[in-house]
């Protein structure tokens, strides 16, 4: 996409309820209608002009300056608000090459990448984690309504799309994101994530993981690897070299991954492999250890022996390598901001995602540069290679979206309805002893729902739709709350209203949060739960991760969704009464419970 320059004597910044004004030369706003795009296609001659001119312009400093990306929410702020003030001086002081957008609605996220874009030299490479699981554009809510202000579409996690058993569903929800991405004003989206989750005790990776099958998560991941292409957006494969066999979340930790280059080449890498070939255009490494390949504990973000040796040498990729977030203590704890910042340079990064303090990571580098600790030919070939990204991604002229047409692309009623089709047909149905599904119990059914504090709509589309779709005439319906903080007296009173039920109908909300690694029942209510079961019929529907039945293994029915969106709650309720089939197969495995593929179809 190519849009002729006009030239302006101020920037008004009416999309932050501000009159803000500063010189700029601006591009016209992009349409909401983006093209594909290609991360291995030989560059245009316009583009390689504009790469050469752009990088001849650019100082040392200016040049690392390229490989940082800062992080931003997309919420309202005024220009004069401290934390933006300080992003608008990385960008226009610190020459930064970059933004990753985190949580934010879709109007505001492009008013403030608009703004951004304005006053880069050079057009900032934007990014986000746009897995389906995170939803990083849903909406807003406001708490003490739960009134949803509006979003980009919610698809499922990956682990529920593999559910399907429909691989086209991955380079369709690939595909949809990236037009909703580039409408806002994303280019890059941090998905897939293509690491094979083969440890059910992992907190951080679980239900984002498209399954435990390599050869399936390679298929996927290459499927949603061109399907984000289609959609005009760049996709990143991550986290490499493999963080599934892990049970420490890199976020509060350094996992270590006792894998040799044998089992990685039979299982981790075998996805990472697909992804490149299917035309990635970034691979994000992983702060974990790989002692086997670096010969110790240092995080593979730091390790030339990974991502120079093993993804560039061995794996032949030759797109953008990328850190994950530098604040992690995964590879934050025992480095300083200037050691990791360097070290990381050393090892092969081009971009450093989000350093504690974006100004000393450049200070550093460029003094690395200065000393011969680093050579000016490793700055000039990072700076080349995200300046050529920058051309494959259409932003030359400067990436600006239109505000009124992204309305037409974003979280649109044909979105919705893949959404909400890949949800109830990821619906699995894994154990059903006593068949209880479809519900067709008379009596009183009591509903309990277990979930953090944190999750302030979990189980309110659950509840309604439970309500809707079993009449009173068969018997009352009794619902309850718990949460961790449940008390001995809650649970026993709660016991005594199952003791008199029909039957039972549990819904945990345990979902993964990273930086949490919190992704299991508290043990009391868990017991509580297994109690209930081995006296009354009980069904148990888990909502997030799909391994909590080891918790309870006494329950006669289990059901697994792999999120907490509405839709799946929806579906699941649909899923419960027979108002639509169960056709679900599970992509993971659980010794003792479940196999992959498991899944027992109801019509």
């Amino acid at each position: 996409m190519t849009h002729s320059f006009i030239r302006r004597t101020a920037v008004c910044l009416a999309g932050f309820g501000l009159i803000a004004c500063a010189p700029s030369r601006v591009a016209a706003p992009a349409p909401a209608i983006v093209t594909p795009v290609s991360a291995t296609a030989p560059l245009t001659s316009a583009q390689r002009r504009w790469v050469d001119r752009t990088l001849e312009s650019l100082t040392l400093r200016e040049r690392v300056g390229q490989m940082v990306m800062v992080w931003t929410l997309g919420d309202y702020t005024s220009v004069g608000d401290t934390m933006y003030a300080q992003l608008v001086r990385w960008v226009e002081k610190d020459k930064v090459g970059g933004v990753t957008m985190s949580l934010g609605t879709p109007i505001e996220v492009a008013a403030k990448l608009n703004d951004l874009q304005r006053r880069a030299t050079v057009p900032l490479l934007v990014s986000s984690d746009l897995e389906p699981g995170l939803l990083r554009l849903e909406s807003a809510i406001y708490p003490h309504y739960l009134l949803e202000t509006g979003g980009a579409t919610p698809f499922p996690p990956q682990m529920a799309i593999a559910a399907t058993q429909r691989d086209s569903d991955a380079y369709d929800v690939a595909r949809i994101i990236a037009r909703e991405g580039r409408a806002v004003g994303i280019q890059v989206n941090f998905a897939p994530v293509v690491d094979v989750n083969n440890n059910p005790s992992n907190p951080v990776i679980n239900t984002r993981s498209f399954g435990e099958d390599p050869q399936r998560v390679a298929r996927l991941s290459a499927l949603f690897v061109k399907g984000a292409l289609a959609g005009g957006e760049l996709p990143t494969a991550k986290h490499f070299p493999g963080h599934g066999d892990t049970d420490v979340d890199s976020h509060v930790g350094l996992p270590v991954v006792q894998a040799d280059i044998a089992r990685l080449s039979r299982l981790e890498l075998v996805p990472f492999r697909a992804a490149i070939a299917a035309g990635a255009a970034m691979v994000m490494t992983a702060h974990i250890a790989l002692p086997a390949i670096s010969g110790d504990n240092t995080p593979a973000t730091l390790a030339p022996q990974i991502i120079t040796g093993l993804l560039r040498d061995s794996l032949g990729f030759a797109g953008v390598t990328i850190t994950d977030a530098m604040t992690m203590e995964g590879v934050g704890k025992g480095y300083t901001t200037e050691e990791s910042s360097v070290l990381a340079v050393k090892a092969g990064a081009d971009i450093l995602l989000k350093p504690s303090d974006p100004t000393r990571a450049i200070d550093a580098i460029v003094k690395a540069v200065e000393t011969g600790s680093i050579p000016r030919a490793r700055i000039d070939a990072a700076a080349r290679h995200i300046l050529e990204l920058k051309a494959r991604a259409g932003i030359m002229d400067g990436g600006q979206v239109s505000l009124s047409s992204l309305r037409e692309v974003v979280g649109t009623p044909e979105h919705r309805a893949v959404a909400a089709s890949i949800a109830q047909r990821a619906i699995t149905l894994l154990r059903d002893r006593d068949n209880l599904v479809p519900m067709k119990t008379t009596g009183r059914a009591l509903v309990v729902q277990y979930m953090p504090e944190t999750e302030l709509r979990a189980g309110k589309v659950f509840a309604s739709a439970f309500r809707a779709a079993r009449p009173a005439s068969v018997g009352p319906t009794v619902m309850a709350k718990i949460s961790p903080a449940a008390t001995r007296d809650l649970l026993d009173s709660l016991s005594r209203l199952a003791d008199s039920s029909a039957i039972v109908v549990i819904a945990p909300h345990v979902r993964r949060v990273e930086g949490e690694g919190r992704s299991a029942i508290p043990p009391q209510i868990a017991a509580w739960i297994d109690t209930i079961a081995q006296r009354r019929p009980t069904i148990v529907v888990a909502f997030g991760n799909p391994y909590v039945i080891r918790q309870f293994p006494n329950v006669q029915s289990y059901a697994v969704t792999y999120g907490v969106e509405d839709d799946l709650e929806r579906s699941a309720v649909n899923a419960l009464f027979g108002l639509r089939p169960i056709t679900g197969k599970v992509p993971v495995s659980l010794p003792g419970f479940f196999t992959i593929g498991d899944g027992i179809q109801k019509p």
